[in-house]
């Protein structure tokens, strides 16, 4: 079981703006705090992937905080869950991604997003809402939130270190 496992297997997520996978692998993730929008309610939530993450460091430097979940729900094709919540001063908001067996697949910790509190499923795509109403849509086949990535032309997983 790897850092991030357990960190969530404990209940705790790290404290960087990130998409962390099981195998200890992370993204930058950049996100505008839903505060842009405020009062406009229901706005999709300006959302993108940076570079490789270095998680050990991002724990090191910026520690861990606690994950209270807000909701988890099956995806249609029974493939697995997702979840959400939020944690800390209110601000922060995470989304989860989980097999079938519940084993932890990807946390995405987002420290602008504020708390997230449900999900509506498109098609491969699941909108979540946060609790001010606004909108961030993950197209869950997305090959950076599928754990065990082949880059083209190699047989073996995508390595982010090795592999942006």
């Amino acid at each position: 079981m790897g850092l991030v496992e357990r960190l969530w297997a404990a209940g705790e997520m790290p404290f960087r703006d990130g998409l962390y996978r099981s195998d200890d692998t992370g993204v930058e993730v950049h996100v505008d705090g839903p505060g842009a929008y405020h009062p406009d309610a229901g706005q999709p939530i300006p959302f993108r992937l940076g570079e490789p993450l270095d998680v050990a460091e991002a724990i090191e430097e910026d520690g861990v905080t606690e994950a209270y979940p807000a909701f988890e729900s099956p995806l249609p094709d029974g493939a697995g869950r997702v979840s959400g919540g939020g944690s800390g001063m209110g601000n922060i908001g995470y989304l989860a991604r989980l097999d079938a067996d519940r084993s932890f697949r990807w946390v995405l910790v987002m420290f602008h997003s504020n708390p997230f509190v449900g999900v509506r499923h498109e098609g491969a795509t699941a909108v979540f809402t946060n609790d001010w109403g606004n909108r961030l849509a993950l197209d869950l086949t997305r090959p950076a939130l599928a754990r065990g990535v082949v880059p083209k032309g190699s047989s073996r997983p995508r390595d982010p270190r090795r592999d942006p």
